[in-house]
């Protein structure tokens, strides 16, 4: 049957992993443990505090995964070892989600520490599952399948926040909100399954076979400051860099820091999540819809069509006053989030040299880690300094007019 061939299987298994780490973007990242950690595990915290200590850590979180990020990706290349360390990290996440559910009143410390756990191991496993999507399939088909996984996981997240939403709503004070990070762990576990278990690990180079231990890091280490020095013969990958590590700044932003914005302003909780689910929902055909204007416009003017709509919404973001209008950004940030992240993630993969995807993704990590440290940073000491988080949702105004004009330099 067509349906099995090998690499349908590839690609279908490839997938699954998008609709398991969702959950943890939707449920822990989202929507579910940035208001609870306000109502519950900040308890006693002066009333700006939450906001701009969960802005702190999701920055330190990420300086963490971008530090070490370079460096693991090229030596996954060297040894041969995207798979291991794919697991790795997602073990880190899952087991960090788990860990959630013993958060209670006043423990905030303990739940910043879960979530910085929980987000290194996301973060760090996209790396290693975004470098294994160059060898699925041909150059032709990778904006389709990077469109296709983000859709699968607009629904796989979308789903499980919407079986939370109900256990939250059906079960007596925490009790709901705490299955949902049990379940967020027991899902992303289970669909990583299918990429560890049927995706074959791209071969590596014969010289990194011998390596162990310390000399593999080494070798990584090496091969990354090798790749600094020629990093300039590829300029047009660079400056696709720096616009994605300013635009991206503001994506990472709006997903961190929208619900607790929510929470703060005033917005109730089903509200919220009810909003976010929509979120999932309707980015489901939106993500596939970019995949399908990319290859009819191009993959850099599909971004920009996405860059512009998120313009608009930050602006849009600080006149919210009522539920209506959290709604109605919520399904404007689905229109463009996963289709403009999807193609991002397939426009760099199309511009890698052969056989240093895992390195090259290393770059492309750490371009979003660090500029994902910047922008959550930023709106914790506006919100702390004017009291207002409503100022630095502006703010995140400058990061997608500084991607879009940067962007406008790279050819294709």
């Amino acid at each position: 049957m067509h349906f099995l061939r090998k690499e349908n299987r590839n690609v279908l298994s490839w997938c699954a992993y998008d609709v398991g780490n969702s959950a943890f973007a939707t449920t822990v990242m989202a929507a579910v443990y940035p208001v609870y950690f306000k109502e519950v595990a900040a308890v006693g915290l002066d009333a700006n505090l939450p906001t701009a200590y969960w802005a702190y850590a999701s920055a330190a979180s990420l300086f963490l995964s971008a530090f070490f990020a370079p460096v693991l990706g090229a030596a996954a290349d060297i040894k041969g070892s995207k798979k291991r360390m794919l697991a790795i990290f997602t073990a880190l996440g899952v087991i960090s989600s788990g860990g959630m559910a013993l958060v209670g009143e006043g423990d905030w410390i303990f739940a910043l520490v879960l979530m910085m756990g929980g987000t290194i191991g996301f973060s760090a496993s996209l790396i290693f599952y975004d470098s294994l999507l160059p060898s699925l399939v041909p150059p032709q088909r990778i904006d389709a399948v990077s469109s296709q996984g983000y859709a699968l996981g607009y629904l796989g997240g979308g789903l499980l926040l919407a079986a939370n939403l109900l256990l939250i709503k059906l079960l007596p004070g925490t009790l709901g909100a705490r299955l949902s990070f049990l379940s967020v762990a027991l899902w992303w576990a289970v669909f990583s399954l299918p990429v560890l278990m049927f995706v074959e690990e791209p071969p590596s180079p014969a010289e990194g076979r011998s390596l162990r231990g310390k000399a593999v890091f080494l070798a990584g280490l090496g091969r990354l400051m090798s790749t600094f020095k020629e990093i300039r013969h590829y300029k047009n990958l660079f400056i696709f860099l720096l616009a994605f590590w300013l635009y991206n700044d503001g994506i990472g932003t709006i997903i961190r820091m929208a619900a607790i914005y929510g929470a703060t302003i005033g917005i109730p909780l089903s509200h919220l999540v009810g909003a976010l689910l929509v979120t999932q929902f309707v980015g489901i055909p939106f993500s596939l819809a970019f995949g399908t204007l990319a290859s009819r416009i191009g993959s850099k003017r599909a971004i920009m069509t996405g860059l512009s709509l998120y313009l608009c919404i930050t602006y849009a973001g600080v006149f919210i006053e009522k539920n209506w209008h959290f709604w109605a950004l919520a399904i404007a940030v689905g229109i463009v989030q996963g289709g403009t992240q999807a193609i991002s993630r397939s426009f760099f993969a199309s511009m890698i040299p052969p056989g240093r995807t895992a390195e090259f993704f290393g770059f492309y990590d750490i371009s979003s880690k660090f500029s994902g440290i910047i922008g959550p940073a930023v709106f914790g000491l506006i919100t702390q300094a004017s009291g207002s988080s409503r100022i630095a949702i502006a703010v995140l105004s400058y990061t997608f007019i500084g991607g879009m004009l940067i962007l406008r330099k790279v050819r294709g």
